[in-house]
Formats: C-alpha cells, structure tokens, sequence
C-alpha cells in the first residue's frame, strides 16, 4: 500500500482556496498531474484540461451543495456551562437507511472538540442520552452509535429546531487543522451545485471546485458533454482506511442515457480503429463521490440505468469499475481508503504500482493535497 511507502509533508497541505494565493488567480490556478495507465505521469495545470479530453468524452459532475455542517454546542443539561464541542452534522436519515435502526428525522453527527486555533480534533462521541446545547435553545440528544464498532459517529435528534434551520443561522463549513482559517461557505460550493429539497453534503465535492464557468464554456465547446449526478456525501473518513458510509444519491434518467450513448459510441469507435479512427466516449468521473453514485446505478454489463436511494457501494480493485474509464480527483491521504477506487479506476495491479510512482511523482513536485490543493487525472493507458 501507498502508507507503507509515502509520507506526505506536512507542508504540503492546501491552506487557503487558490484564488486566495495571489493576485489574479482564480479557482483553476492548481496543478493537474495525469496518469495514463501504467505510463509515466505528466505535469499539467488545471486550464490544460479541454487539451487533454477529446470530443464526445463525459464529465460525470456531483452537483450536491455543501451545507454549513459545522455547529457550536456544549455538553451537558444546561446546570452547568459544559464541555465546549463542535457538532458536524453528517448525513440525515430517510424513511430507511442501510444502517437500520435510524429513523426519519435523525441525523448521523459526528462531535469534535475545538483545538484553540478555530478547527478542531477528534473526540469519542456518546454514550447514548449524551444531551448537547446548541444556539437559540435547540438540544440535541446521542441515541446510539451508526457503526456498533465505532464510537465516532451517532445517530442524534434535535429539538427545539430545524437542523436546515439551525446550520443555516449557525452553522459554517466544516474545516480541519491544516487549514489557515474559516472561509465562507461560498469558498466550498462547487459551480455545479444547486439547491435540492432536503439534499446536501457534509463536506465538499472537492475534485469541481477549480472548475469555472469560462473552463466549462470551453470543455462544452471542445465536445465535452457534462453528466449531472448527486451523492450527498458526509463527514470525510478519520480512520486509516475506514470505508465511507452510506449515502444518498441520485443517477437521474439523463445521466444513464448520456453514459450509455457515449459507451456505445466508444465501442463503435473501438471497431473502426482499425481505419484510423480515435476512440472517443471516455466516461470521466469528477469525484469520487461521482464514481460511487454512478457504480452504483450501474449493472454487471456496464450498463447505467436511472436510481436513486442509498449506497453502501465501496469500489476496490477486485470490484472493479463498469461504468467509469477515468478519474479526476484530488490527492487522498496514503491511508485513505479512496485509494482503493483509484487503483481500479487505473485498471492497475493490486499492488498500485503505478498510483504509488504517482502520488511519488506529486511529492517531489510539491503538489499541494486536500480540499483547496491540485488535481489527479487518471485516464486509460
């Protein structure tokens, strides 16, 4: 694995957004470092991206909104002042949730405690009936874990309040220690996002944020076709190789059909070959979360019909992808268990050679990780 062999500096955590860095930069002012394969890697900037996509490829997009998740409460029944906490509002349970037990209404949170510098670090949630205060007289209340292994995240009720109500008029994005300062919440949506009733993420869709509406004027213009999906993702893993939960998504009917079409017409490009033709209709993920809600919808024979609902889906290297010919993503952390989705993505070995000369490749080059740092293209050999 990739933790076995590679550390990645301290200083090579994104701090602020890009536009944030210097004069007359904007979102798209990262790095772009591409995979092909097992070949060597290649050093891009971001505005090289319509150069290195072809007509008639499809960005798959998540446009789910980032919410304000991040909530100052304090512990304790209010006969005291309490012990200060940040509650990370995670994901909201529906009429069923793989998870069982959840019911509507409660909301799987996760507790931080703050680390003096304006973030925050980890902190063992419950036990159950553990009452949590939080602004205007709302309370919240710990029923019991959503992992029985993990004391991490709990499924809560809130009283008192509307939880959209309540990060709406108190809430800010959530943000971790590597990270300079709060930024508004507008710092974290993506150009896709758009309002969906009762949707939204714990943490951003990171891999859109350089997108811009100039570079998606020149993708479009290029050929390039955009591909619509939403996962509302929660709160980022916090142990090694801890896979993600589940999650709602939506694979709407004109996702299936521009994925299917362009499958077809890459196979049909595939027999001309032969003539001179190039391959075309390579499905490209933006995200791993546009992986995993694709995946999702997809059957064994690559085949994408319309879904929507939960996914426990957790896509490995002996799993495989279906519906997915390319990734582009940011860089994870060597423990993370995204890394697994990215090796098969790469359609490489399980031993990741070729992700490991990758992620060695964006160490020396100083590449810069995390939600505000450059972007990983991995595209078929």
């Amino acid at each position: 694995m990739i933790a076995d062999l590679l550390r990645v500096p301290d200083e090579l955590s994104a701090r602020v957004p890009a536009e944030q860095r210097g004069p007359g930069l904007g979102r798209d002012a990262v790095r772009l470092l591409v995979s092909r394969g097992a070949a060597e890697v290649g050093h891009h900037t971001f505005g090289d991206l319509p150069d290195l996509l072809a007509a008639g490829d499809v960005l798959v997009v998540n446009t789910s909104r980032t919410l304000p998740a991040a909530v100052d409460g304090r512990v304790g029944d209010g006969r005291g002042r309490g012990e200060p906490v940040v509650v990370h509002f995670s994901t909201r349970a529906d009429r069923w949730h793989p998870a069982g037990r959840a019911v509507a209404g409660r909301w799987a949170v996760e507790l931080r405690s703050p680390d003096g510098h304006g973030s925050t670090r980890p902190r063992a949630g419950g036990p159950a009936g553990t009452v949590v205060r939080l602004p205007g007289g709302a309370r919240l209340v710990l029923e019991g874990p959503v992992d029985p292994g993990s004391v991490r995240l709990w499924w809560a009720r809130v009283t008192g309040a509307r939880v959209a109500e309540l990060m709406r008029r108190h809430g800010r994005p959530i943000r971790y220690g590597y990270t300079d300062r709060d930024q508004p919440l507008a710092a974290y949506q993506t150009v896709f996002a758009v309002d969906a009733p009762g949707g939204g993420s714990a943490e951003m869709p990171s891999a859109a944020r350089p997108f811009t509406p100039e570079l998606v004027a020149r993708l479009v213009s290029k050929g390039v076709q955009f591909a619509p999906v939403a996962l509302h993702t929660g709160v980022a893993s916090a142990e090694a190789f801890e896979p993600p939960y589940p999650e709602r998504f939506v694979v709407p009917p004109v996702t299936a059909w521009l994925v299917n079409a362009a499958r077809a017409r890459r196979r049909a490009a595939a027999r001309r070959r032969a003539a001179g033709s190039a391959p075309s209709g390579r499905i490209v993920a933006v995200g791993t979360t546009a992986v995993r809600a694709l995946e999702s919808a997809a059957g064994a024979d690559g085949r994408v019909r319309a879904a929507a609902g939960w996914t426990d889906l957790v896509v490995t290297p002996e799993r495989g992808v279906r519906a997915v010919d390319g990734l582009l993503t940011g860089l994870h952390e060597p423990t993370a268990s995204h890394l697994l989705m990215l090796e098969a993505v790469a359609s490489v070995t399980a031993d990741g050679e070729a992700l490991r000369r990758a992620y060695a490749a964006a160490v020396r080059g100083r590449y810069l990780w995390h939600e505000f740092g450059d972007l990983h293209l991995v595209l078929p050999d």
